[in-house]
């Protein structure tokens, strides 16, 4: 029998991610295994048929920034005993054979969905591999929400989003049958529609609508690198194979059409040595013409934050110092001495650019510092080589950590992400940043903010500082963010590259794609949880009320 829990602290931890929002559950349930979980939806199913407005929602490390995995049914938690990973093997015969794609995998890996990332990773590093596609929260995130979220992070630029190493995944569908989604072949396809149960009836109803809608589905297909929006229908076939991949379609999907009980991905050998040109920025108005050179020259990763992220760093040095061990503090702290005196100084840069390079040997990655710093030289800016990757890890840690020490420090003011994490063309920078600042100016007594980001690929994290507890205040969330996606999208990009939709977005993809994918949207939902038991709200009905509803006051 699965375990399930309505005490109060449990049902407050689980009403909680790292969003704006507070959904209290109706309980909060621990599968063990595949079986107990399709007991769990089997049972939920059964409620729902009977009238009773329940529901399942899977939450693994609880880390989302959208309200993913917040309900008010039951919370499925992943990370208590569904958290062992399986094989990790070296792929040798792959690498020999240098299989005609974009990259050479090395391996693959299996894990259950509660396994935290910081551990999978140790467990492919002993094999000399990795999953490229991490965020930055990885020492704190989960597989579940990598996996269901399509996530992405520092090294998208080259090696892409997780959607790209998804082979297969076990899944529970919502009528509690259990099946696998991976690459089928058409004559496979074929045999799987004839199945007499809900997985066929998937596959029907799936390549007819694929079938159908072929043209339509291709026209919305976003146009920047990174979309975590909506449903990926255009990913499920694959025009170089002819094959359906719909592991492909519940990767993003945020645990809506089913629930994953282990996944199957693939790992690159991750190249030995980096180095990193820093930039100092003062001018915005350069950030276009610095990325037109930088992005040639091939960096695995090009980052940056903006003047009040570096600010607030510099202030909390003592407690993020606090967290890490005596020794490494220690080292940490002297090699921040130069970049604190820039802000004691009044030499905050607008922005903090990391352009890092990888590559077999140190001399190698090196040398393409020292070109991209070259490409930059009349622009008179300045920059700073960090010859190895103990040099840049400073960097590195007020990158990935900034969120979490503004909503550790911040007494008063919550972090309060809801326009943090849109795509747009970095071709448009010249004319969208402009327009943005602007934008975001006319709310400068509500709140200030932090911009973090992707800067390669366009993908921009804005944060917020709110006092929520203000009317005026949260008036400004459903006023600017309507305002921020119109002109994201005006310059073609997307709501979302990796954090996807959950509360805060869902009601905007109208919006983004227009009524006739949303009602394709609708139609894969109902698809395959006609019974709409699979995280309501989240991609198919949310509504602009859910999000006023589940603030945080």
């Amino acid at each position: 029998m699965v375990e399930v829990r309505k005490d109060a602290v449990e049902l407050k931890a689980a009403s909680r991610d790292m969003s704006l929002f507070e959904v209290m559950p109706a309980g909060v349930a621990y599968p063990r295994n595949p079986d107990e979980l399709s007991e769990l939806v089997r049972a939920v199913g059964a409620e729902r048929k009977r009238g009773v407005q329940t529901s399942i929602t899977a939450r693994s490390a609880g880390t989302d920034m959208g309200g993913g995995p917040l309900n008010s049914g039951i919370i499925a938690v992943f990370t208590k005993y569904m958290n062992k990973m399986g094989d990790v093997a070296l792929d040798e015969e792959r690498v020999l054979r240098q299989e005609p794609q974009d990259f050479v995998t090395a391996g693959f890996a299996v894990t259950q969905p509660g396994v935290y990332y910081r551990d999978f990773e140790k467990a492919t590093l002993a094999k000399g591999l990795i999953l490229p596609s991490y965020p930055a929260s990885r020492e704190i995130c989960a597989m579940g929400g990598i996996v269901a979220n399509n996530a992405a992070g520092e090294r998208t630029l080259e090696y892409g989003k997780t959607e790209k190493y998804l082979e297969e995944l076990a899944i529970v569908l919502s009528d509690g049958s259990q099946a696998t989604f991976k690459a089928l072949s058409p004559e496979e396809v074929e045999m799987k529609k004839g199945q007499k149960n809900l997985e066929g009836e998937i596959y029907r109803e799936m390549d007819a609508l694929l079938t159908k809608n072929a043209k339509l589905i291709e026209a919305h297909r976003p146009k920047v690198s990174k979309n975590s929006a909506g449903y990926a229908l255009w990913n499920i076939r694959d025009p170089r194979t002819g094959a359906t991949n719909l592991a492909k379609l519940i990767c993003g999907s945020q645990g809506t059409l089913a629930l994953w009980t282990r996944a199957k991905l693939r790992l690159v050998k991750p190249k030995e040595h980096r180095a990193m040109l820093v930039i100092f920025l003062q001018d915005l108005n350069l950030l276009p013409l610095i990325v037109e050179r930088i992005l040639p020259l091939g960096p695995e990763s090009f980052e940056s934050y903006d003047d009040h992220t570096f600010t607030l760093a510099v202030k909390f040095l003592p407690e993020m110092l606090a967290e890490m061990g005596f020794a490494k503090a220690a080292r940490l702290g002297i090699d921040f001495i130069p970049e604190a005196e820039v802000v004691l100084a009044g030499g905050v840069p607008k922005m903090l650019l990391m352009a890092e390079f990888a590559e077999n040997s140190i001399e190698d990655a090196d040398k393409k510092a020292a070109s991209a710093q070259s490409a930059l030289a009349d622009l008179h800016i300045k920059t700073k080589i960090e010859k190895n990757e103990r040099e840049s890890e400073k960097f590195w840690i007020v990158r990935r950590e900034s969120f979490r020490l503004l909503r550790k420090n911040l007494h008063g003011l919550i972090a309060a992400p809801f326009i943090d994490d849109f795509v747009v063309p970095p071709a448009s920078y010249a004319q969208f940043l402009p327009e943005l600042n602007a934008l975001l100016a006319k709310y400068s007594d509500k709140f200030i903010y932090t911009i973090a980001g992707h800067v390669g690929n366009g993908n921009f994290h804005i944060i917020p500082l709110m006092d929520l507890g203000k009317p005026a205040v949260r008036r400004v969330i459903l006023e600017l963010a309507p305002l921020v996606y119109a002109l994201v999208i005006k310059y073609g990009g997307t709501t979302t590259g990796e954090h996807n939709d959950g509360i805060i977005r869902t009601p905007y993809l109208p919006l983004l794609f227009g009524p006739e994918m949303i009602a394709l949207f609708a139609e894969t939902k109902k698809i395959f949880d006609p019974l709409g038991i699979f995280n309501p709200g989240k991609k198919v009905g949310g509504t602009f009320a859910d999000i006023e509803r589940n603030m945080i006051r």
